[in-house]
């Protein structure tokens, strides 16, 4: 019962700060390479379960007989399909194992359903997960997140972060699994200075405030710095939606009308800004990236509405959560990394439809290319 009370009460007082910036704030979490090097033994173990993940399933040789009580909670209410397919991959390998398990799922809205998310956490606690498969926002859910940590159960498992937390010091969860969006921000930043040697400025649109935001959106910010002369001149946060970053993106172009590119940092929000760049009659003048490269982004890219995107091979990290609760099964959880991440690909509007088709076939081999 207390702990029912604290969940409500910590979700109902940070949704009055969500409006805060994290940009300002210091890092407190590795990145993939400095936790790898902080961590020298996970390595090898992260590089052996990537081979795991990438081959065949291995079936289970015997099996419990009460099935493994698994819990989701998504973000999944938006365009990307990410998270659909993260479920859909899981369950297929799960199968493919032989594990018995059941399976209690809910998607919510990106960024403000967080009284529903909260209600879902209890629900996973009081059925008594085993495991619960749930994503981070750094300010909205850390302190719900230690708690489930400190208690030991139900394992939790960190969906779309690979950046461990340090002040949890050893205590981490489960696994932190997704794809590593510093790394597929990188790729995209390196496109644009290749593509636009010459380009004078850009905006941003980001996603909602918050973990995501800062991991695509700054560190974009930061690798442009760093890497060429060319000005941000404006940026923009909106609430995760198409809608708002279409309006986010009009107040870009409006301030500055001669923009060279505005950095997406989500599908609903590269929509949105595409939408207003072929409003404007912008194409191929104001360039703009996808992140992720699900199949709405696909599709945009096809029609010539979206310029780039990182392509992630998206079943894996499905796959990576069911191989993960394979090896604590049988009492080889130490094999499981502390981070799973998985590869991307950089796509354009003018890749061939040959190998575009060949990497659906890699990303979507469980949740169907269609």
């Amino acid at each position: 019962m207390f702990f029912r009370i604290f969940v409500m009460l910590f979700f109902a007082v940070t949704g009055l700060f969500s409006s805060l910036s994290l940009q300002a704030q210091p890092r407190d979490y590795w990145m993939v390479d400095e936790f790898l090097s902080t961590h020298p033994g996970q390595r090898a173990i992260s590089q052996h379960f990537a081979d795991q993940v990438r081959n065949a399933a291995q079936p289970l040789r015997a099996n419990s007989n009460r099935p493994i009580r698994v819990s989701v909670i998504y973000p999944g209410e938006q365009v990307s399909d990410y998270w659909r397919r993260s479920v859909s991959s899981f369950e297929a390998r799960m199968q493919e194992l032989g594990i018995k398990y059941t399976l209690r799922s809910h998607y919510t809205k990106p960024a403000v359903a967080l009284r529903e998310q909260a209600e879902q956490i209890i629900g996973a606690l009081e059925e008594e997960a085993d495991f619960l498969i749930f994503t981070l926002d750094a300010r909205r859910h850390r302190s719900i997140v230690e708690r489930i940590i400190a208690a030991g159960k139900p394992k939790l498992i960190l969906q779309n972060i690979t950046t461990p937390i340090k002040a949890w010091g050893e205590q981490q969860p489960f696994m932190y699994v997704g794809f590593d969006h510093v790394e597929g921000t990188r790729l995209l930043a390196d496109w644009y200075q290749e593509r636009l040697p010459k380009a004078e400025n850009y905006a941003l649109v980001y996603w909602a405030r918050g973990y995501v935001s800062e991991a695509r959106g700054d560190s974009f910010i930061d690798f442009m710095r760093k890497g060429s002369n060319i000005q941000l001149s404006s940026a923009y946060y909106t609430d995760a939606s198409r809608a708002s970053a279409y309006q986010g993106a009009s107040k870009a172009i409006t301030k500055e009308p001669d923009l060279d590119f505005i950095y997406a940092c989500s599908t609903d929000v590269a929509l949105g800004v595409s939408d207003v760049i072929n409003e404007y009659g912008k194409q191929g003048q104001i360039l703009v990236n996808g992140w992720g490269g699900g199949s709405a982004e696909l599709e945009a890219l096809k029609a010539g509405r979206l310029d780039v995107t990182v392509m992630r091979m998206n079943d894996d990290n499905g796959v990576a959560m069911a191989e993960a609760i394979k090896l604590d099964i049988i009492g080889l959880g130490h094999q499981v990394p502390t981070i799973y991440s998985g590869d991307f690909e950089l796509v354009t509007k003018d890749t061939p439809a040959k190998e575009i088709e060949r990497l659906k076939q890699r990303a979507f081999r469980y949740s169907g290319v269609n």
